[in-house]
């Protein structure tokens, strides 16, 4: 598992330079000046020249590209323009709520697609079998965002049983520690701030993981079915094990492989859609801070944020290998 760890890492490093050159490259070619962004409305064209220099435009790209990627390997992300603080400091303190929100969507759309992928395979042949797999794929239809509006409208203004704006009751402090939500609470030995950060959650996870959740039941479905016909369970079935048994301690597991894969791209696809989730709940993650600054034409954001994304894919799709290599001794022993 660490050389499968290992030697992610070293695939990644040329993918996370093309990934960052190309965005940087992109970036640079839209009709917005960062230099006259950073100095107020009454700026002299002299003065705009100066910042140009100081901020290193006035090189050609590929040296600005050279100087950008040498601070951000030392950790410097430079300055927004338009929130004036350290790039890195806004991504740091957006970033836990982003992860906090994608990874409760993912254990929601893990349970609903693990569940109603064995009810599918339970339901095989029968008529309600049809009526099942067309609410997955009615599910399946909906965006995410539109989920959450749906959530919005009947859970919290018609039913007003859920609270949809911001990450906590504004009459709570957030408690100080790693910046999610839940944990610090616990550490702190909040139940309240716990229970109201809970609370704001349930509808946004809920939204993504909805939506994120059929491909996986549809693909453990079409697992379980291929696995059910191996000559392994044929011959468990003859020594007089039962089919639960069957279904949960031999083909269960087999058949859980590519739904892992499913379950590690969905993953990835549920990170970045969180961003209109997070526009739509008020939640203050990176998905929003990409949002405003686009709105902005803040560069430093954008670069940030978009490299933090792919960041996160990445690793996302290593711990995927390395559970693989888990979970199936054919790969450990290839």
């Amino acid at each position: 598992m660490l050389r499968t760890l290992a030697w992610r890492a070293a695939v990644a490093l040329p993918t996370l330079l093309v990934v960052s050159a190309l965005m940087f490259m992109a970036l640079r070619l839209l009709p917005v000046d960062p230099a006259a962004m950073s100095l107020p409305p009454n700026a002299t064209n002299a003065d705009i020249a100066a910042m140009r220099h100081t901020m290193g435009l006035d090189k050609p790209l590929p040296v600005q590209y050279v100087i950008w990627l040498d601070q951000v390997l030392h950790g410097n992300f430079g300055q927004s323009i338009h929130f004036r603080r350290s790039v890195a400091g806004l991504v740091a303190n957006a970033l836990p709520a982003t992860i906090e929100l994608a990874g409760s969507a993912m254990v929601i759309a893990f349970i609903l697609g693990v569940g109603g992928g064995l009810l599918l395979f339970a339901l095989r042949g029968r008529r309600s079998e049809l009526a099942l797999e067309t609410a997955t794929t009615l599910a399946m239809s909906l965006p995410e965002f539109l989920w959450g509006l749906l959530f919005i409208f009947v859970f919290g203004v018609a039913l007003n049983w859920l609270p949809f704006t911001g990450r906590l009751a504004p009459s709570l402090p957030q408690p100080p520690g790693t910046g999610f939500l839940l944990i610090d609470s616990l550490r702190a030995g909040r139940i309240d701030i716990f229970w109201s950060a809970l609370l704001h959650l349930i509808l946004p996870a809920s939204a993504l993981g909805i939506a994120f959740a059929p491909p996986i039941a549809r693909v453990l479905r079409a697992s379980l079915l291929a696995t059910w016909e191996q000559d392994y369970i044929r011959q468990a079935r003859l020594r007089g094990i039962s089919e639960t048994r069957l279904l949960l301690a031999h083909a269960l597991r087999n058949a859980a492989l590519p739904s892992l894969t499913m379950v590690g791209v969905q993953f990835g696809f549920l990170f970045g859609g969180s961003l209109l989730i997070e526009v739509i709940f008020a939640d203050p993650g990176i998905g929003n801070l990409m949002v405003d600054a686009v709105r902005n034409a803040d560069l430093p954001v954008i670069q940030a944020v978009g490299l933090t994304y792919c960041v996160v894919v990445l690793v996302i799709n290593a711990v995927v290998d390395a559970l693989y290599m888990v979970l199936d001794p054919r790969l450990r022993r290839a």
